[in-house]
């Protein structure tokens, strides 16, 4: 049995003429499981952003390294809380000042009584555990004093290894490195990180009718915009994109930029031919080649979409992934954010958590929305914020597949869910936030 139908044999309810959004993204997880990256290399830090880690970072040291002062103010024993004054304010005597890379180091460091001028991240004096910060404070001929109910013992105090104990994980394989990760790696002193090599992705789009920049125009010809929509998907993941152009619907064409992509690359992104249509070699040709399936998805835009393998002509070298999407425009962003981008987080060898997809946004709908249950419908929508209440979201414009302008203007995706009917203006939906990924 092909894996294809393997995974399709093990998918309850499996119907390729009429298949649901969620049963499309558990095939693409388990045909994607077995065919991640397995080289990798070392990279100095400032090239690891958004590369995915091939093994743990371990952390060589607590950090922070000492307990130290959460913000600027003066550092005292938390004990002197308890004994105010009769005006309820605790009164010390300054014996110094602590700054932030040159501890204190006065007779017997802190004691009671006593208080230490503090700045932010400074070391906190031996014996001293609370830090009042420095608005509360009065000070006078080298007496400071403060009311006690402002603050509680250990208030403002941060301890060694609060963040990462030493020989603890920072990041686990299989994170990408966002720039926070950057961040946190270098604190540890880290100069560069083992990650996977980058996930080689061949695209081209089919057609007759599709034009190349630079081409004059003809009647019936478009210009290609999917290339470079693709292009700019594949990008924002971190892929190493082969551009192999726009092919003529000439199956001999066809087969062999198939055969050149599959040779080049981990996966093959194609726009345009998976429908059926008289001059559609592209699904004759891609069965030919490989282990395929051929989906319409109950889904808008978006219906049509293949997905197989074709083995590489390098001989024990596993097969390049393949997915067929629409020839619209839109219907070509849509499916590559639904189902193409996680299954390429896989290939890259993401872990579960950085493979997910985003989390959908609640908002308002602003307006009526027709949706036929049945079906997943994914509508362009412009969100905003509103003080003090939910988001809300309009639809941005004309939602035909072929319109590329809503899709400019819209921050965001409405999901409007399988079993979902019609939504009333002033109803909740969930939006999936471009941000960072388009």
């Amino acid at each position: 049995m092909s894996r294809i139908a393997e995974i399709a044999a093990a998918l309850e309810g499996y119907d390729p003429n009429l298949l649901g959004v969620d049963a499309v993204q558990s095939f693409l997880s388990r045909l994607t499981d077995a065919l991640v990256v397995s080289d990798s290399e070392p990279v100095a830090l400032r090239d690891a952003l958004d590369r995915v880690l091939a093994r743990d970072i371990v952390s060589p040291m607590n950090v922070p390294p000492h307990d130290n002062s959460a913000m600027d103010g003066f550092a005292f024993d938390g004990a002197m809380l308890e004994r105010p004054d009769a005006a309820g304010n605790v009164v010390l005597q300054v014996a110094g000042t602590a700054l932030a890379g040159m501890p204190w180091r006065g007779d017997g460091d802190g004691r009671q009584g006593a208080a230490v001028k503090i700045m932010t991240g400074a070391v906190m004096p031996v014996g001293l555990d609370t830090v009042v910060p420095q608005e509360f404070c009065r000070v006078d001929a080298g007496n400071l004093s403060f009311p006690a109910a402002a603050l509680r013992a250990g208030d403002n105090r941060r301890f060694a290894g609060e963040d990462l104990r030493q020989g603890s994980a920072a990041l686990r394989r299989g994170d990408r490195m966002s720039p926070a990760a950057l961040g946190l790696v270098a604190s540890l002193g880290i100069p560069e990180v083992p990650v996977q090599r980058r996930l080689r992705v061949a695209y081209f789009s089919t057609g007759d009718e599709i034009l190349s920049l630079g081409e004059s125009v003809r009647p019936g010809a478009v210009y290609d915009s999917n290339r470079f929509t693709v292009f700019g998907l594949l990008a924002r993941l971190g892929c190493e994109v082969i551009d192999l152009g726009v092919v003529r619907d000439d199956p001999e064409a066809l087969s062999a930029t198939l055969q050149r992509a599959a040779s080049e690359a981990d996966a093959i992104v194609t726009s345009g031919g998976v429908s059926v249509g008289e001059a559609d070699h592209t699904r004759a040709v891609m069965k030919q080649l490989g282990d395929m399936a051929f989906w319409r998805i109950a889904m808008r835009p978006g219906r049509p979409m293949a997905v197989g393998l074709i083995p590489k002509s390098v001989q024990g070298s596993g097969p390049a992934v393949l997915f067929g999407l629409p020839g619209n425009p839109v219907a070509v962003m849509v499916t590559f954010l639904a189902f193409v981008r996680p299954a390429l987080l896989r290939l890259m060898g993401c872990n579960e958590d950085a493979a997910a997809a985003p989390p959908l946004l609640r908002a308002i709908s602003t307006t009526p929305i027709r949706k036929k249950a049945g079906r997943t419908e994914y509508q362009r929508g412009r969100v905003e914020a509103r003080r003090g209440a939910m988001p809300e979201v309009s639809i941005a414009g004309n939602q035909g597949s072929g319109v590329l302008s809503s899709m400019v203007r819209a921050n965001g995706l409405v999901v409007l869910h399988h079993e979902q009917g019609n939504v009333a203006a002033g109803e909740a939906v969930d939006v999936m936030m471009f941000d960072g990924i388009v």
